[in-house]
């Protein structure tokens, strides 16, 4: 996609104005559609449409050993895939880098203890342990693609049931573990500090959040913060412009606020959610 200047002056003079293209302010989201519970052989799973963005998340689990130097830890890895239907960039390998970088970000946005407690994945200490995959699937590119991927997986991972193990035997090097058969023996995982990430585009003199494309190509700079709480669990700056250190901390502090609303909105939505049926997060107006 490419904008003309007239394009861009048009989108510069509305997001100065506080009246962006689509009728929304600074601070307000798209419309967001979320469905979970959709890909039957998952463990967890959740699709989330925001606008013309839509990213497709299915949890699967495994038994594992845990790491040496983490032994009372379960595993957690991030897998994205960027369908070459989503835009054409994708076609061939446009998207790789880009996947990459999404994986990476969120590895990192998981990374403490506080934001996702992996001993809850610990079957027997340095022998066995959980390992979840997150695959995370992008099916339309609209713009904010970072958003709606953390949105997705955390609404993803509320959804996930963890097997419920009811004994481990120990036989010298051999470890036999017995999980319950019944659908409904299971646990779930505690995801009310995983990380939402929010995008902060410059505009002009001004920062918006929830960038369409147009507004994208429009933006001298941007910053992704992850917030968990109130707490930042990763910062990372994407684009080829630079920041002013005053504005790096009017983005820090908006993402902050609209992070800690947004992730209010999506628990309350989730403990309302009918699996049968598809929800608007409505929030952000």
């Amino acid at each position: 996609m490419a904008l003309c200047e007239a394009e861009k002056t048009f989108v510069l003079h509305g997001v100065e104005e506080n009246f962006r293209v689509d009728g929304r302010e600074r601070e307000d989201y798209r419309p967001i559609e979320l469905e979970t519970n959709i890909v039957s052989h998952a463990f967890g799973s959740a699709r989330l449409r925001l606008a013309n963005t839509d990213v497709l998340v299915a949890v699967k689990i495994e038994v594992d050993v845990p790491y040496p130097e983490r032994p009372k830890e379960g595993k957690l890895e991030f897998f994205v895939d960027c369908s070459a239907n989503a835009t054409p960039d994708f076609e061939g390998r446009g998207g790789e880098d880009l996947a990459v970088e999404i994986s990476n970000s969120l590895a990192a946005a998981y990374r403490s203890p506080e934001v996702f407690d992996l001993t809850k994945l610990c079957i027997l200490k340095g022998r066995k342990c959980w390992k979840i995959f997150v695959d995370i699937l992008l099916l339309e590119c609209g713009g904010n693609l970072y958003d709606a991927v953390s949105i997705a997986v955390k609404a993803a991972l509320w959804d996930t049931r963890i097997p419920l193990v009811k004994s481990v035997t120990v036989d010298g090097n051999n470890v036999d573990m017995e999980v319950s058969d019944e659908l409904h023996d299971c646990q779930k995982l505690d995801v009310s500090a995983a990380p939402i990430m929010v995008t902060v585009c410059k505009i002009g003199e001004q920062c918006i959040v929830d960038p369409n494309v147009a507004e994208e190509l429009c933006s001298v700079g941007a910053v992704v913060i992850a917030v968990s709480k109130n707490k930042f669990s990763t910062v990372l700056q994407i684009g080829s412009g630079s920041l002013h250190p005053q504005t790096l901390l009017d983005c820090l502090q908006m993402g902050e606020k609209v992070a800690q609303r947004l992730s209010e909105a999506l628990l309350e939505t989730l403990s309302q959610i009918n699996p049968n049926k598809n929800q608007d997060v409505g929030f952000l107006k």
